[in-house]
Parts: C-alpha cells; sequence; structure tokens
C-alpha cells in the first residue's frame, strides 16, 4: 500500500505548499539549517525543530526505495482487488462495523460519509490498524527526500506540515513513526492532510492518527465530506462520490477497490 500511496504523491506535484527558500542538494546539514529557519518563520518553536532536527541524517533506503519505484499499475482491476480484498479482510471489516457501530452513526450524522467506505479504506491502508503504518521517522524520511531536489518542494511542505502535528501537540516526536513519503497513521494521511483535515473526535485535545480509532475514522470521513462526498449517493466510478474520492487516492483502479470492498461489506 506504501508504494501506492507514494506513486499518487508522486503524481500530485502541484499540491499547494509555500515556495521554501531552502536550497536542496549539497551539504544535508546546511539545507536543515535552511529548513530550520523556514520552519521558524512559520511559527514552530525553536524547541520543536530543535528536538526535531537533533542527530537527523539522510535515510539511504528511503532514496533506495524512491529510485526504485514504478508509477504505473501493471495489474487489471480484477487482479488487484483479487489480492487486497479476500474473504479475511472482508470479515474482519464486518466486525469492525459492529465493534464501532455507534462510533459510525456518529460520524455519518457529522460528514455524511458511510461506514463502509470509511472501513474499506481502514482496510486497504494498514488492515484497520493492525497492519504495517510504517516504521521510519517521519522528519527523518522527509527531510531526506526535501533534500533531494526531485520533488523538493513537495517534500518541504510536508517536512514544515510534520513539525507543525508535534508543535500542536498531536503526536509527540517518537510516535511520529511512517511509511516512506512520510504517510502517518492507521489511515496513512500526509503530513499536510493530518493538518487540514485532522479531527479530533475522541475530545481529547488532540488528533491522534495513530491510536485513536474515533481521530482516524473522523478524520478519514473529513477529508472526503470535505471533497464533496455525499450520504446517499452512489460511489461507483463516474459518480461525484468516486470523483470526491480523487483526494484520497488518485487511481482509479485504487478508488474501485474501496468502492468494491465496500459493496462486500455490506453485502452488495
Amino acid at each position: 500500500m506504501h508504494r501506492l500511496r507514494l506513486a499518487i504523491l508522486v503524481c500530485v506535484v502541484t499540491l499547494a505548499t509555500p515556495a521554501l527558500a531552502a536550497k536542496c542538494g549539497g551539504d544535508f546539514n546546511s539545507f536543515v539549517a535552511s529548513i530550520s529557519a523556514e520552519a521558524a518563520a512559520a511559527g514552530i518553536s525553536q524547541g520543536v525543530t530543535g528536538q526535531a532536527f537533533v542527530g537527523v541524517t539522510e535515510d539511504a533506503s528511503v532514496l533506495n526505495f524512491d529510485r526504485r519505484q514504478r508509477y504505473t499499475f501493471n495489474k487489471s482491476f480484477e487482479q488487484y482487488v483479487s489480492t487486497r480484498v479476500g474473504a479475511g479482510r472482508i470479515n474482519g471489516g464486518r466486525a469492525m462495523l459492529q465493534r464501532h457501530a455507534a462510533l459510525f452513526s456518529r460520524i455519518e450524522a457529522q460528514f455524511g460519509v458511510p461506514r463502509q467506505i470509511l472501513v474499506a479504506i481502514w482496510g486497504l491502508e494498514t488492515d484497520f490498524g493492525k497492519g504495517d503504518m510504517g516504521r521510519l521517522p517521519v522528519i527523518r524520511t522527509l527531510a531526506t527526500l526535501a533534500h533531494d531536489c526531485r520533488r523538493t518542494e513537495l517534500f518541504q511542505g510536508e517536512l514544515l506540515a510534520a513539525l507543525k502535528i508535534v508543535q500542536r501537540g498531536d503526536l509527540p516526536l517518537r510516535d511520529l513513526i511512517g511509511a516512506y513519503a512520510g504517510e502517518i497513521g492507521q489511515t496513512q494521511f500526509l503530513p499536510s492532510s493530518y493538518i487540514k483535515y485532522g479531527v479530533d473526535f475522541d475530545g481529547d485535545g488532540r488528533v491522534d492518527l495513530r491510536h485513536s480509532v474515533p481521530d482516524v475514522l473522523a478524520s478519514t470521513a473529513n477529508l472526503l465530506h470535505t471533497n464533496g462526498f455525499k450520504m446517499g449517493g452512489s460511489y461507483e466510478e463516474g459518480s461525484a462520490n468516486f470523483e470526491a474520492m480523487r483526494e484520497w487516492n488518485h487511481a482509479t483502479i485504487y478508488r474501485k477497490t474501496i468502492a468494491y470492498f465496500a459493496d462486500q461489506l455490506v453485502g452488495r
């Protein structure tokens, strides 16, 4: 799943990020110093940046992974969905629908996104929070990718967003762990989406997309709702709701997989 999310991220190079001044390439420590200055200008405290960047180094494994990517699907929908949506995952999703029924009712009432769509995304991304959420320090990962000149503006924006997550108190640095493009949590939010769409739905004063199921599911619903997803409408290919899911994932084959999985969860 991380490979797919990275592939989509690469395609969205027009992500709205500020024109940042840090120069990519060259000495890594000098680059980090420039990013620290940008962070200060964005209102991030020196305490946060100092702690985040202490001892940070480039991660060669991140660059190697990034360069190995192939940004096209080489499987048909039928081939792809057969590897992602099986009986075990469907049964697991149905169990989640029952376990969190009251929570889903609250989310549907507030955001207008059906529970089966949320469970499908949750299952595909991290097997309902039980699977791999990534094991890499997000700051190191994003600093590495931002220093690389191929998509520096994109990843500088994500790096600043990650620092803002810490600044807001949503996650401590020890929990700011993610995948190979800096995706975080049970539904794999990029830091910029974490900041933009994250919802404190359990009422504890912070948005925790790693540990809080209410925050995870409500934030995912908020992303879809904000981008036009409407309750009661079709979410099949060609529908307005299918288009609204582009903000989650641009790949048609992946959105078709979400829709297929959602239908299986409710017996359609």
